[in-house]
């Protein structure tokens, strides 16, 4: 699979690019960047099995770093960036963006793809979400914060069930407990705020109402500072819409995981739909961004629930989701260095993104047993041959340096996505569902009904 390019070559900078992550989105990031000419080499801290193979990329493992003085710390990223000569970064997960990594590599003159420290407490404390959304008017669901476990668990048995438990700080995808019954709140309470299977993550808590609907995923390019919202070009431009799977086996059963499988766009999410997200979370939460000062510029997600009073935002990523990026960039049209340039610069509402009419379908493989325990360092094979339409993003599997060849071997629970582009929904389906039979390790498990009408939770998670 590759991209339908629309660079100019003669007015794009050549240019090395950092990207910080090592998950499937990661490789996803670094095979878009790669399909631009603008791009001569990516640079993937710490990167993965996938990205070690793909065209452009290189690896770099900070530990084994000889040039890295402090390869524990954030800072570790722009000493990198310099070290190699890169003039953009790219950060994927969530925990350098809260941390601050984006502010030391503007400080030492490397633009990023990322907001700063401030604005990444969107995503890094549900309680300061929460505060903006109801502050600048978003359309959300009802909740009230708690520090004290006796306070919360008296709010839960004014309430009644079901009810939503939110861990404030990052929790891995751990920290959303949906309670069917008062037992079970009283029980996500206890286990977070007393028991501290979360660690600080879970000493404030979140208690939302349930909402009943349809889950979908909008990722979008955000351009916000002071200066761009000063001069009229801040702005918040939308992608395609997504759908992640959450739930472990077929008909949205079992345990919630951090993925099993995405597809992009949706034929069941109507005009009006989208129309009514922008104008009740997108245009708030920009208004919000701009009356805040935030510097944001990067990606963000917008995890939005279709209920029958209209959307409503479950929460806020301030990066791109995983594995719906895996379904959403297959379909764009447009030079994906190009984008990020845009972000940086300010000038992303000049940017125009187009996609390929179609669809792409993203079943996820992972390892038995999860995502409770499962056994780590099987070989993996792949198809022999590129398939066309088709691509593999690798996710928890490295490459083994101890063998001649360095076969790929499972890191991780979710292995890889097995995306597939298709001119109807069904024909996406069937292609990710073909490449997925020329995929083996020992203990390999999917969802067999990614892509399907039925498919889609009607629940927060």
């Amino acid at each position: 699979m590759r991209l339908n390019k629309k660079a100019n070559t003669d007015t794009l900078d050549i240019m090395k690019v950092l990207v910080i992550g090592s998950g499937g989105r990661e490789h996803a990031i670094c095979w878009a960047l790669a399909q631009s000419p603008s791009v001569t080499e990516i640079i993937c801290v710490p990167g993965n099995g996938g990205t070690a193979q793909e065209p452009k990329c290189k690896n770099i493992d900070p530990v084994l770093c000889s040039y890295i003085t402090k390869p524990n710390t954030i800072r570790m990223y722009a000493e990198i960036a310099k070290q190699e000569h890169c003039s953009l970064a790219v950060i994927g997960p969530e925990d350098p963006l809260a941390a601050g990594a984006a502010d030391i590599l503007w400080e030492q003159g490397i633009p990023v793809v990322g907001p700063k420290k401030t604005a990444a407490q969107l995503e890094a404390s549900k309680d300061t979400a929460k505060h903006f959304m109801q502050k600048y008017g978003v359309a959300c669901a009802e909740s009230t914060t708690f520090t004290d476990s006796v306070e919360a668990q008296a709010y839960i048995m004014k309430k009644g069930a079901p009810l939503v438990i939110k861990a404030d700080g990052l929790a891995a995808g751990k920290g959303v407990v949906v309670a069917a019954t008062t037992e079970d709140a009283l029980s996500a309470v206890d286990s977070f705020m007393n028991k501290h299977t979360l660690g600080d993550a879970g000493t404030k808590l979140v208690i939302e109402e349930y909402l009943q609907g349809v889950e979908i995923s909008i990722l979008a390019a955000v351009s916000v500072t002071p200066e761009s919202a000063a001069a009229g070009n801040a702005c918040i431009v939308p992608f395609v819409p997504a759908r992640d799977h959450k739930r472990l086996m077929d008909g949205a059963r079992g345990p919630n995981t951090g993925g099993m499988g995405a597809v992009a766009p949706l034929p069941d999410v109507t005009p009006g739909q989208l129309a009514a997200f922008e104008k009740t979370i997108l245009q708030p939460t920009l208004q919000g961004m701009i009356a805040e000062q935030m510097d944001y510029r990067g990606f963000i997600f917008f995890g939005i629930m279709l209920t029958a009073g209209g959307p409503k935002l479950l929460e806020y990523n301030v990066r791109l989701g995983d594995p719906e990026t895996q379904a959403v960039l297959p379909l764009i049209d447009f030079d994906f260095a190009e984008l990020c340039t845009a972000v940086t610069t300010g000038t992303l509402n000049q940017f125009k993104c187009v996609w390929k009419p179609g669809f792409v379908c993203a079943p996820v493989v992972v390892s038995g047993g999860y995502p409770q325990k499962y056994q780590k360092g099987l070989p993996v094979s792949l198809p022999k041959t590129n398939i066309p339409g088709t691509k593999i993003f690798i996710a928890g599997a490295n490459i083994d340096r101890r063998t001649e060849n360095g076969r790929l071997i499972t890191s991780g629970g979710r292995v890889l996505a097995a995306a597939a582009y298709g001119t109807t929904a069904e024909n996406a389906r069937e292609a990710a569902y073909n490449l997925i039979q020329q995929i083996q390790f020992d203990g390999m498990f999917y969802r067999r009904d990614i892509g399907l009408p039925g498919a889609a939770e009607s629940k927060e998670l």
